[in-house]
């Protein structure tokens, strides 16, 4: 039998633990279990989208891998998008492939741009799934913290400019994942200055830049000055078209790289999904894709949860579909909590895996999940905590 030992580029990449809580709760079959675990939503995907989708199943042209990098009337549609947010001009023909999702996308890039060895400078919490391709695809993820606070995260400008290196080739930012934290003008100032310094480029996960609370205004790193040139966009209709099985995204950036992304692309997953890409596009050229209306109620699910932690040490999010509570602060470990939690029938994740300091955290994912149902979600913690703690600790802890 040939050796089955991990292989060396696989050596650090644990998984992202979402799938472990999932597939649990999904063997437990039980509807009274809390759906906190994963990047779900119960928001309809735009309904011109579901129609069109429909329609395209049958059609023959849909049945191939040709075009490889996608539908023009989806490349049309996601350089739009791109340009409006942005503030900048692109040419769909030589700036824009479709991917099969963001995150394939984000590999793509990871690729095309990385020499092993490489170092990519990524924020403390940060998505897994990211710091593991960082790691598959030869480079090596170097972490400037999110600051806590009672008003939100905030980056650490002076842990950024000392994550910097000769070895930096990327500065990869995803707002609003996992901590909800969006970037503020100066932050992304700082981000871009870091940018011009190493001469690296600016990797923008952009797959829930409009998911945004309170009326906080977006703001493309691609809007600063001297930015579109070292800018790559990578879209998705996952989160803010809420079209997650689609598996449909985008990459948009200069000419130069994207030739070179393209060759990754089409030695990757080759296509995308040919059903998905007409309903995509429909979707993009909306007049109301729905979003707003999203927002709204999603916005009213993070009030409630953050009404049912109050007095936790839980870190209000500004986008994104996920709050996180430090663990490590109620005197125990994420992974010990989550398991307490699930006795509890609530499924949430551990935040290992995904940063140094995300360890110390539990993630809660409210998009999934009406509001009705996480009332009462306070009074769970305090039983597991309870389950954990002497009797009294609950009490002095919170």
């Amino acid at each position: 039998m040939p050796k089955t030992a991990k292989v060396s580029r696989l050596s650090q990449v644990p998984g992202i633990g979402v799938d472990r809580v999932g597939d649990a709760a999904d063997a437990t079959h039980d509807p009274e279990m809390l759906r906190l675990e994963n990047l779900d939503t119960d928001i309809a995907p735009p309904p011109i989208a579901i129609e069109i989708t429909r329609n395209a199943i049958g059609a023959d042209k849909n049945n191939s891998y040709l075009p490889f990098f996608g539908l023009d009337s989806l490349r049309q549609a996601a350089t739009r998008r791109v340009s409006q947010v942005s503030h900048q001009n692109y040419d769909w023909r030589t700036e824009c492939i479709i991917t099969a999702g963001g995150m394939s996308g984000i590999l793509n890039c990871l690729l095309a741009l990385l020499e092993t060895g490489d170092e990519v400078i990524v924020t403390d919490p940060t998505y897994a799934g990211i710091i593991n391709r960082i790691q598959i695809a030869g480079g090596v993820p170097v972490f400037a913290p999110l600051l806590p606070s009672e008003k939100g995260w905030s980056l650490d400008l002076q842990a950024l400019k000392a994550a910097a290196s000769p070895r930096t080739r990327i500065i990869l930012i995803s707002p609003g994942m996992p901590t909800g934290h969006v970037l503020t003008h100066a932050e992304w100032e700082a981000v871009a200055a870091l940018s011009k310094q190493t001469d690296a480029w600016l990797l923008y996960d952009a797959a829930m830049e409009r998911i945004l609370y309170d009326d906080r205004p977006l703001i493309h790193p691609a809007s600063l000055p001297n930015m579109k040139e070292r800018t790559i966009t990578v879209g998705s209709a996952s989160k803010e078209l809420r079209m997650i099985g689609w598996r449909v995204g985008w990459i948009v950036g200069p000419q130069e790289i994207l030739e070179n992304i393209g060759l990754v692309s089409i030695s990757n997953v080759v296509c995308q999904t040919g059903i998905s890409m007409e309903g995509v596009a429909a979707a993009l050229n909306a007049e109301d894709d729905g979003l707003q209306a999203a927002v709204a109620v999603w916005q009213e699910r993070r009030d409630t949860l953050l009404r049912e932690l109050k007095g936790f040490p839980v870190i209000p999010p500004h986008g994104g579909w996920s709050l996180l509570l430090n663990a490590k602060e109620l005197g125990i470990t994420s992974e010990i909590l989550v398991k307490r939690l699930f006795e509890e029938k609530i499924a949430a994740t551990p935040m290992t895996g995904w940063g140094p300091q995300a360890a110390n955290y539990v993630r809660f994912v409210f998009s999934n999940e009406p509001k009705e149902r996480l009332i009462g979600i306070g009074n769970k913690i305090r039983r597991a905590l309870y389950s954990f703690h002497s009797k009294d600790a609950p009490k002095n802890r919170i």
